[in-house]
């Protein structure tokens, strides 16, 4: 009984209204136009996206060789720990066991944190693209008197006046070709 009368005091204002006959004044009616725009073609052919990637695929070469060099020493300090064997009593095999755990461990968090931080350094240069990209967006879409500007990706059918992914891109490789990433680690 009280979800009823709540759903009668929800609704009764709305039905009132129709009775009533009221509308909204027509000046107070915005037109709807709509563009489109397809973010994925964007990031796939930005200049500075592509710069930013190949920094990133640099600093990535980099620190694989590195970690290269870990692994290779972990491999040499393996096998003579299988040497040392059967010379060393099990007790002191055990602490050279764990030392080798404890470098094994060392390496894997050397893994991870040059995993983060390559994230890291990705994200942030891509954040100085998307903000140039949203100005760029803004401005065009403004432009062409759109108040609603859809992803591509998320439209079934749009008539091609209605996207604006070539103009962006023009202008963002215009204004934005290259983005320094600042070197992976670094605050």
């Amino acid at each position: 009984m009280k979800i009823r009368k709540r759903i009668i005091k929800l609704i009764a204002p709305g039905i009132l209204a129709l009775v009533l006959g009221l509308t909204v004044p027509a000046s107070a009616q915005v037109p709807l136009k709509v563009a489109v725009l397809d973010l994925n073609a964007i990031r796939t052919n930005s200049l500075a996206i592509k710069d930013i990637r190949a920094q990133i695929e640099k600093y990535r070469q980099g620190f694989q060789a590195n970690i290269k060099k870990e692994e290779d020493a972990l491999r040499v300090a393996n096998q003579e720990l299988a040497k040392k064997r059967t010379l060393l009593g099990p007790e002191a095999f055990a602490n050279e066991r764990r030392l080798f755990e404890q470098k094994v461990v060392g390496v894997q968090k050397l893994v991870r944190q040059r995993k983060i931080d390559l994230d890291g350094a990705l994200n942030k240069a891509m954040l100085v693209v998307e903000k140039k990209m949203n100005v760029i967006m803004a401005d065009v879409a403004t432009k062409r008197g759109a108040s609603l500007v859809l992803r591509r990706q998320n439209t079934i059918l749009a008539d091609s006046s209605m996207d604006m992914t070539k103009e962006v891109l023009k202008r963002l490789n215009t204004e934005l070709k290259t983005v320094p990433v600042g070197k992976p680690g670094s605050k």
